[in-house]
């Protein structure tokens, strides 16, 4: 039977597929990016939020804070696409967690931009009042603050449920969001530093979110997951 002559709900089941497979690669590549940006700005910005009364004495490191600052700029809008353009395919999963990975998201999006704003804020103090090493120290805190909060648990249980990725992979997912949030909330708590042992309880979410990203960028999401739209009526 050919195209011309299929019924017209399959042509149409076709189509969804198609354009739910393209969401799905761009949900991967989307994920990668976060992960080429969020690395690199961290990277960029360490040496200043180590020493920050270092950086301001110093001769300045401006244009490598802004380089970062614009890489975090990249990571907010790729970090609201992944939860955008899974959410028309998560919902018929469950509509209130798709809808709540998307707010999740924007939240984290939003400590991302108040430490974007932080670390400026250590440029502007550089060049307008060098001597302030305490505020600059405080500033440095707060920007290591904003990167305790994420929806780390919301993801991998999206994941599992939806079978939209092969579910051995997903426990990577459903381990690694309760054991980083352990982690952040004795950080935050000062139960312990975020260095050291602590900091390896990181590894499985990390873990997860670079092999989602890679498995749906390559071969998109599993076709036989019962929500995508082949099985959609």
């Amino acid at each position: 039977m050919t195209l011309e002559h299929a019924p017209e709900s399959h042509i149409r089941q076709a189509n969804t597929m198609d354009a739910d497979q393209r969401n799905a690669r761009i949900f991967g590549v989307l994920f990668i990016i976060t992960f080429l940006t969020s690395i690199p700005a961290a990277l960029l910005f360490q040496p200043v939020l180590d020493d920050p009364a270092g950086y301001l004495a110093g001769d300045g490191q401006d244009n490598q804070i802004r380089l970062g600052a614009f890489l975090e700029f990249l990571l907010i809008i790729a970090n609201v696409g992944t939860a955008v353009v899974l959410y028309p395919i998560a919902r018929r999963q469950n509509e209130i967690l798709a809808i709540g990975y998307v707010a999740a998201r924007i939240i984290e999006c939003v400590f991302i931009a108040a430490g974007i704003i932080f670390v400026l804020g250590l440029v502007s103090l550089r060049q307008d009042s060098p001597d302030a090493a305490d505020l600059a120290v405080s500033l440095a805190a707060l920007k290591d603050w904003t990167a305790l909060f994420g929806p780390g648990l919301l993801l991998g249980y999206l994941m599992y449920t939806s079978g939209l990725v092969p579910r051995r992979m997903t426990w990577l997912g459903l381990i690694g969001g309760p054991l980083l949030l352990v982690g952040n909330l004795g950080v935050l708590f000062d139960f312990w530093e975020q260095t050291g042992a602590v900091g390896l309880l990181v590894a499985p979410e990390f873990l997860w979110e670079l092999l989602l990203g890679i498995y749906a960028a390559i071969w998109g999401f599993r076709r036989a997951a019962p929500i995508l739209s082949a099985r959609e009526q």
